[in-house]
């Protein structure tokens, strides 16, 4: 069912939720229980709930003795290697609560592009979500080059919004809405919706980040929901903190407009 507005998000059938590293790792780890909280409530609902997740590179730095994400292809693979296991083994711990199964899902951005692999990932994931299993994906950065990256997350869940046809995408951070400069500048507004098309011109989102835990910003999120919206999925971008709230339909976040 396509939505076009906020007030029709409880009647999305398909969603795709992302979440970024430096909400669910760290100091953070214990945001993952409430954001189960609210995609199980969705997933009691009868919608199709998909989980994009970054936190692999993350997870896995403590037991490398890792204080900041490294800089070298080699150990960031390795630290990606531990940590997805743990990952999803938080994510599935806390699943359990509401006997809700994860099925994992490792993608490289040549998966996407080519059309054997691309059309095995839909495949496997629509089946999996007609199994009733909630699906969790991060890009397989054990085995992903620099060269052949996706660039961040954002980008992948809207990929995969793509892919699975999804009503809505829910962008996730540290952040509750996009602003019209950097919120902690003074004179910062809330930028509530986004028309299709709008170019944000004027919008001064500040650099993308690499820091301690992931790589990302707002301008990562605006760009991700255009290619999105583009291929008529709504897209609302919000905070980990407000995500029950989101897929509820209340009015938060920065709502953009998909194609008709």
């Amino acid at each position: 069912m396509r939505i076009s507005e906020r007030t029709d998000i409880e009647r999305a059938k398909r969603v795709i939720v992302k979440v970024g590293s430096s909400s669910i790792s760290g100091d953070n780890a214990g945001q993952i229980p409430p954001l189960v909280d609210a995609l199980a409530a969705a997933h009691g609902r009868g919608v199709e709930i998909v989980l994009v997740s970054s936190g692999a590179i993350a997870t896995g730095m403590p037991y490398l003795q890792l204080e900041e994400r490294p800089s070298d292809l080699a150990t960031q693979q390795a630290a990606a290697s531990v940590g997805q296991n743990l990952l999803i083994f938080r994510y599935q711990d806390s699943l359990d609560r509401y006997d809700i199964v994860a099925g994992q899902v490792l993608l490289t951005a040549n998966d996407l592009e080519n059309p054997t692999h691309r059309s095995n990932a839909q495949r496997a994931m629509a089946r999996l979500l007609d199994l009733r299993i909630l699906p969790i994906v991060n890009e397989n950065d054990t085995v992903a080059t620099h060269e052949i990256r996706f660039g961040d997350n954002d980008r992948l869940a809207a990929l995969v919004a793509q892919l699975l046809d999804a009503d809505l995408l829910v962008l996730l951070s540290d952040v509750d809405s996009l602003y019209t400069k950097p919120p902690q500048e003074p004179g910062a507004e809330r930028i509530v919706n986004v028309p299709f098309g709008d170019l944000l011109d004027g919008v001064v989102f500040g650099s993308t980040t690499v820091n301690s835990v992931g790589t990302g910003g707002a301008s990562t999120k605006a760009s991700a929901a255009r290619l999105a919206a583009e291929s008529g999925t709504a897209v609302l971008v919000t905070s980990t903190a407000l995500v029950n709230e989101a897929l509820t339909g209340a009015d938060v976040g920065t709502w953009f407009s998909p194609a008709a």
